[in-house]
């Protein structure tokens, strides 16, 4: 999901990357979990999230679908969020306690919150959103060590590659201006990232990118 910000009006004014130190770290979110309240349909779930998800509770996508997440279009595209609920809009996998109970799972955009990203020129970097965390006097740390994700450069060209293959989806489908075009895209998407299984005994980016690289083809068919 894209956004049209002025960054001097959301972030400190600094692009960072991994390597870098932020303020953004707020204790382990002690006694707090406004972040996991209200957020809409905006945690916006890719393939990665998926695999850990399935693999931390031992279920399908589909069994997912049925009470923690949903689908929802998003610049064009069919995409799986997060599922908020009850009167306060909890997410799903917030216990009465207010913590996350899928936290060594827990998708990448609750990893790198209260951080967003830029993405621009087939890249992208790190902002700090400076008005979202609740939390007061956090301390710095190192960005690569807050997201907390394994084998970091390789992650972030996932990231990238994921990013970068939706928006050419979206440019192609538009360009189209076929609904049948764009309802079979959105079918083949789903099945191939999102329903088709993960293997969990093996390492995730391997199978992504036999994945990506079949979907590449089929998208410059379109």
């Amino acid at each position: 999901m894209e956004r049209e910000i002025d960054l001097k009006a959301v972030s400190d004014g600094r692009l960072y990357g991994a390597n870098d130190m932020v303020k953004a770290d707020c204790g382990d979110c002690e006694g707090c979990s406004a972040c996991c309240r209200g957020m809409g349909t905006s945690i916006i779930l890719d393939p990665l999230d998926i695999f850990r998800m399935t693999g931390y509770l031992n279920c399908s996508f589909e069994q997912l679908l049925e009470e923690r997440i949903e689908l929802q279009v998003v610049d064009g595209m069919i995409l799986p969020n997060l599922k908020m609920a009850g009167a306060d809009e909890a997410c799903s996998f917030l216990n009465r306690e207010g913590r996350c109970t899928i936290h060594p799972a827990r998708p990448g955009i609750c990893r790198i919150f209260p951080l967003g990203r830029l993405y621009e020129n087939g890249a992208f970097r790190y902002f700090l959103q400076i008005h979202e965390c609740k939390k007061q006097n956090r301390t710095k740390i190192k960005v690569k060590k807050w997201i907390d994700t394994p084998e970091a450069a390789t992650n972030e060209q996932f990231i990238c590659d994921w990013h970068y293959l939706l928006k050419d989806a979206e440019r192609v489908i538009q360009e189209k201006k076929d609904d049948e075009v764009s309802k079979n895209w959105n079918l083949y998407l789903l099945k191939l990232f999102y329903m088709k299984p993960y293997q969990m005994g093996e390492a995730f980016y391997p199978q992504f990118y036999q994945r990506y690289f079949e979907a590449r083809e089929v998208l410059e068919r379109l």
